[in-house]
């Protein structure tokens, strides 16, 4: 469109403190500190740390535990809209229906700070996990024991979606996974929040509107498209030709380059080991995860060049870890949005205080058959635009 700059590259719309993308150094950091300390503290320090600005005390970090045990079971309007829905709807599109409809009137006995948007935030936070696990248990008809029990949010997930305890690796590869996903400076989604907030609107709205955009192909969508199109190529041998057929085409390797580092995406640097880790412990786990970093280095031959550096993104290599435990490929954007919606939190809870209605202006651009006098386009005088 000319001079506009519709994805607003570049654009200073505001300031924050929870996290810093430093695209240039490929550096990532929540509060101040390295994503690579980052990964070796427990899930829910880290989810303190990106809430409230410092690490936890150890009573804070329980406190913020039971909290979460106290909200996660779901209510009985709650599981009777999941069991309305077509087995068929996307996890992504249930969590985004389910959401703002979450029964948010149970008080708790454990105060945390943040007012009634960090409540009801937390809240949501407690039962993205139980509503995924019980959505894929609903769907595939198994019977399982129902999670909601065990302290960790972690392993009382995967424990949901197994029906036993996850294995050591199993649960390391879930932390350090979520804890990789669960912030990114102004990304799309958390901007989509934020708008939504400016509105005064609640912050189950907002959370809402954010997993709406991360389902994008573009945004979070990319780990189920990366995984999928590895699946279909089949093995590393024949990755090289299937890279090249898709470039020819003009098409997009999902999951390959960042459009915010332009040297590598850190997040990656850290999953792509553990992804190897984690699948090397099955022959056809082994034999994907080989298949993706084949297609990483064909598009790494095929697209790099001087200055510009063209790597795995974190999405890329996520599908591999998310396959390795069990998981569908339609609800890796659902694992996700059960991460990142500790940073859409912290969004909110730091915007709200100062926020303003976001309103951009648009040039306007009349279409020749709108010009004024055009007879094929009457306006007659004293027409009101609505």
């Amino acid at each position: 469109m000319g001079d506009i700059n519709v994805g607003l590259e570049g654009v200073v719309v505001g300031a924050t403190a929870i996290s810093h993308v430093d695209g240039a150094s490929g550096k990532l950091s929540y509060r101040g500190i390295d994503i690579e300390a980052l990964v070796e503290r427990p899930y829910l320090q880290v989810a303190w740390l990106l809430l409230y600005g410092t690490p936890p005390s150890l009573r804070q970090e329980q406190q913020l535990a039971h909290f979460l045990l106290e909200h996660r079971a779901l209510a009985k309007q709650e599981l009777e809209l999941l069991t309305a829905l077509p087995r068929e709807t996307h996890p992504m599109r249930m969590l985004q229906a389910l959401v703002p409809v979450l029964d948010f009137g149970a008080r708790s006995s454990i105060e945390l700070p943040g007012g009634e948007d960090a409540r009801r935030g937390l809240i949501i936070a407690a039962r993205l996990p139980v509503l995924l696990s019980t959505w894929l248990r609903q769907r595939s008809g198994r019977k399982l024991p129902a999670n909601g029990r065990r302290l960790d949010p972690l392993e009382d997930f995967i424990a949901g979606v197994k029906g036993r305890d996850p294995s050591p690796i199993e649960l390391e590869a879930l932390r350090v996974a979520q804890i990789l996903q669960m912030e990114h400076s102004y990304n799309a989604g958390t901007f989509a929040g934020r708008v939504v907030l400016s509105a005064a609107s609640p912050v189950e709205s907002s959370i809402a509107a954010s997993i709406g955009t991360l389902f994008g192909q573009l945004h979070g969508g990319a780990d189920q498209a990366a995984l999928e199109f590895a699946q279909v190529v089949g093995g590393p041998e024949a990755a090289d030709a299937a890279v090249a057929a898709v470039l020819t085409d003009g098409g997009r390797i999902m999951g390959i380059g960042h459009r915010e580092y332009r040297v590598t995406d850190p997040r990656a640097q850290l999953l792509k080991p553990l992804a190897a880790s984690l699948c090397a412990e099955d022959a056809a786990h082994h034999r994907l995860y080989q298949t993706l970093a084949a297609i990483e280095a064909s598009c790494i031959r095929r697209l790099e060049k001087p200055g510009k550096a063209l790597r795995a993104n974190v999405e890329f290599y996520k599908g591999a870890v998310f396959h390795a435990l069990g998981l569908p490929a339609d609800s890796f954007t659902a694992m996700f949005a059960m991460a990142r919606v500790w940073g859409y939190l912290a969004h909110a809870l730091e915007f709200r205080p100062q926020a303003r209605l976001i309103r951009p202006r648009a040039q306007y651009r009349p279409q020749a058959s709108q010009a004024a006098g055009d007879p094929r386009n009457p306006s007659p005088a004293g027409a009101i635009g609505r």
